[in-house]
């Protein structure tokens, strides 16, 4: 490790690698409401965050843990399930006056078609405006869940339709 008085040690959520802080800085200076999105093992979660100086203040948030209460029985970080999760999150963010916010999606890679598209989708129709290009999204087979078992994409409708969703 360098020493001397010149060194200057990184901070530590960087040190640690979970901060890019160049990138968060651009999401910050946009002066829009983050759509935070995380995927775990098992779930999702998303997190409509404003800045402030004090730190960042959440507007809204939904986690994949909530659809079971809406009959959803499947995974939570599925395709499916990040959709809904993000469709609850940007059902909640109209509610309270959040209409645009910039995808944050953390250390990960931007993959066309990956879970953290899925969550954007359901923020997009949910009424949320993301910026995005289409061409990331993923198709609707797979938000409707027909590359998993069968039954999910009329339990998928089921549970949409009980957020309010119009097919």
């Amino acid at each position: 490790m360098a020493t001397g008085p010149r060194y200057k040690v990184p901070f530590r959520r960087r040190r640690e690698g979970r901060t890019d802080y160049r990138r968060r800085l651009a999401l910050v200076k946009s002066e829009k409401a983050r759509a935070v999105v995380r995927s775990s093992n098992k779930h999702t979660r998303i997190q409509l965050v404003e800045y402030a100086d004090g730190g960042d203040k959440v507007l809204a948030s939904a986690v994949s843990t909530e659809l079971a209460k809406l009959g959803w029985t499947h995974s939570g970080k599925s395709t499916p399930g990040a959709y809904l999760t993000g469709y609850l999150a940007g059902k909640r963010a109209l509610e309270k006056g959040v209409d645009n916010a910039v995808l944050d999606m953390g250390l990960k890679d931007p993959v066309k078609g990956c879970v953290l598209f899925a969550a954007m989708k359901g923020l997009l129709d949910a009424g949320v405006d993301v910026p995005h290009d289409g061409a990331v999204l993923p198709s609707d087979d797979r938000i409707k869940g027909r590359h998993m078992r069968e039954g999910t994409e009329a339990q998928f409708d089921e549970v949409k339709g009980k957020m309010g969703g119009a097919e």
